[in-house]
C-alpha cells in the first residue's frame, strides 16, 4: 500500500445473526402495534438464545399484545428469518416464548403527551458522496453482501449456508478521501455438515466451499457496485497458513470462516440482544453514534426518530451539493419539544463560501425537529420497521424508508444561494 494511502473497515451482519434476530422480533411488535393503533408507544427489548426468546419492555397500545398474539409474532418473525430446524438449536415451532411486556411509566407519558421528547440525548446522521446512496463504502458493501448471502440461501442457490453470517470490507482510501480500492473481504458464514471435513483433527469448512462463495457471492457484489474498485483478483486465505503470496499488491484478499468451520451458530451459539448491533445499523464506525439503539421503539424515542431526521438532513446536504460529506448532530432533553442544539460539521468540504454554521443555520431554518414534526414529515407512525432491523436502516432506497428521500436538496440549495 503507498504511504500516501489509508485503509478503513466496517462490517455488517446478517438477517440470521442472533442479535439481528432480536431486533426484527422487537421491531415485529413495534409494526403490529402500529398498524392497530398509530399512536402506540412501544419500548420493546428481545432476548434470544437456545431455544428461547423472551420480549419485554414497555408498551401502551390498543394492539392486542395478549400471550397468544405475541407468541404468534415472535415465531413468525423466527420461521420468517429461516430458523426452522430444531436440530440446530433454535427454531420458530419449537423454542420457549415468553412475555414481560407492561405498560408504560406514566412520568415519562406526561412529557411525550404534550409533544416532549420520550428520552434525552444526543443523535447524529452522516451522508457522504461515495455511493450512489450517499453512504460510505466499506458499510454499504458489507450490507449488500449478508443481503445478498440471504437472498440466495433464500433461493437455493448457496444450499450449505444457515442464516447467520457476518460480512466485513476493508477499503483502501487515497489520501484525499476518496476510494481507491477494495482491499480485503472478510465473512463467515454458518453452514450445515454437506460442506465440513477433518483437518489436523478439527472440523474444516472446505475449500471448495469457500470458492463457491468467492464465485456466486463475493466476486458478483463487488462487480455488481463498484467494479471499478476491483484492481486484483480474489484471493482466498486458508485459515491457520497465514498471508499467502500476491501476484499482484493490488489482489483482494478474501478471508470466509477464518477460525476453520462454522457449524454451530445463530441464537444457539451466541446469546442475541436488541440494540446491540448500533454501529452496524448506522455507518459502519465512520459517522458518530449518540448510543442510542433504535429498534423497538415508536416514534417518539428521539433515539430513532431523530437520527432518522439527522440522516434525511445530511443526505439533503450532500444531494444538494452543498458538501460532499456531512455530520449532523441534535440533541434533546426529556419531554421538551425542541432541540437543544443542531451541529453541523461537513469536514471542510462545504461549497459556495458556505461554512458549517450557515448550513446549521439552514437546517434550523428549513427543517421541523421537534418530535411532532419529525413523525410527521417522515411519516414514522406507520408498520415500516421490521425492514430496517436487517441490512442497515440507512443507505436503501425503499419507499418506506422515507428518511432516504432527497426531497429537501433542491430548497437547501436555494436557501444557500440567498
Amino acid at each position: 500500500m503507498s504511504a500516501d494511502r489509508y485503509l478503513f473497515t466496517s462490517e455488517s451482519v446478517s438477517m440470521g445473526h442472533p442479535d439481528k434476530v432480536a431486533d426484527q422480533i422487537s421491531d415485529a411488535v413495534l409494526d403490529h402495534c402500529l398498524a392497530a393503533d398509530p399512536m402506540s408507544r412501544v419500548a420493546c427489548e428481545t432476548l434470544v438464545t437456545t431455544d428461547l426468546a423472551v420480549v419485554a419492555g414497555e408498551v401502551t397500545t390498543r394492539a392486542d399484545l395478549s400471550r397468544a398474539t405475541v407468541d404468534r409474532i415472535v415465531r413468525d418473525a423466527i420461521r420468517e428469518i429461516g430458523y426452522t430446524d430444531p436440530t440446530i438449536g433454535f427454531a420458530a415451532d419449537t423454542c420457549q416464548v415468553q412475555c414481560a411486556l407492561h405498560a408504560q411509566s406514566l412520568n415519562i407519558s406526561q412529557g411525550v403527551d404534550t409533544g416532549g421528547a420520550g428520552d434525552q440525548g444526543m443523535m447524529f446522521g452522516f451522508a457522504c458522496n461515495e455511493t450512489k446512496t450517499l453512504m460510505p463504502l466499506p458499510i454499504y458493501l458489507s450490507h449488500r453482501l449478508v443481503e445478498n448471502h440471504a437472498t440466495m440461501r433464500r433461493r437455493g442457490d448457496l444450499k450449505f449456508v444457515r442464516p447467520d453470517a457476518k460480512s466485513q470490507v476493508t477499503v483502501e482510501y487515497n489520501q484525499d478521501g476518496t476510494p481507491h480500492r477494495i482491499h480485503t473481504i472478510v465473512l463467515s458464514t454458518q453452514h450445515d455438515k454437506t460442506v465440513e471435513s477433518t483437518k489436523d483433527g478439527k472440523p474444516y469448512f472446505t475449500d471448495a466451499a469457500r470458492q463457491e462463495i468467492i464465485d456466486k457471492l463475493i466476486l458478483p457484489t463487488l462487480k455488481a457496485e463498484r467494479p471499478d474498485l476491483i484492481k486484483g483478483n480474489l484471493v482466498m486465505v486458508i485459515p491457520g497458513t497465514g498471508k499467502p503470496a500476491l501476484k499482484n499488491a493490488e489482489d483482494i484478499l478474501v478471508h470466509i470462516n477464518p477460525t476453520g468451520s462454522f457449524l454451530e451458530g445463530g441464537p444457539h451459539g451466541d446469546c442475541g440482544l436488541t440494540g446491540r448491533k448500533i454501529i452496524v445499523d448506522t455507518y459502519g464506525g465512520r459517522g458518530r453514534h449518540g448510543g442510542g439503539a433504535f429498534s423497538g421503539k415508536d416514534p417518539t424515542k428521539v433515539d430513532r426518530s431523530a437520527a432518522y431526521a439527522c440522516r434525511y438532513i445530511a443526505k439533503n446536504v450532500v444531494a444538494a451539493g452543498l458538501a460532499d460529506q456531512c455530520e449532523v448532530q441534535v440533541s434533546y432533553a426529556i419531554g421538551y419539544p425542541d432541540p437543544l442544539n443542531i451541529w453541523v460539521s461537513t469536514f471542510g468540504t462545504a461549497k459556495h463560501g458556505l461554512t458549517d454554521t450557515k448550513i446549521a443555520r439552514l437546517v434550523g431554518e428549513l427543517f421541523n425537529l421537534t418530535p411532532k414534526g419529525i413523525i410527521e414529515k417522515l411519516q414514522l407512525r406507520r408498520p415500516i420497521y421490521r425492514e430496517t432491523a436487517r441490512h442497515g436502516h440507512f443507505g436503501r432506497e425503499l419507499p418506506t424508508f422515507s428518511w432516504e428521500k432527497t426531497d429537501m436538496a433542491e430548497a437547501l440549495k436555494n436557501a444557500a444561494s440567498r
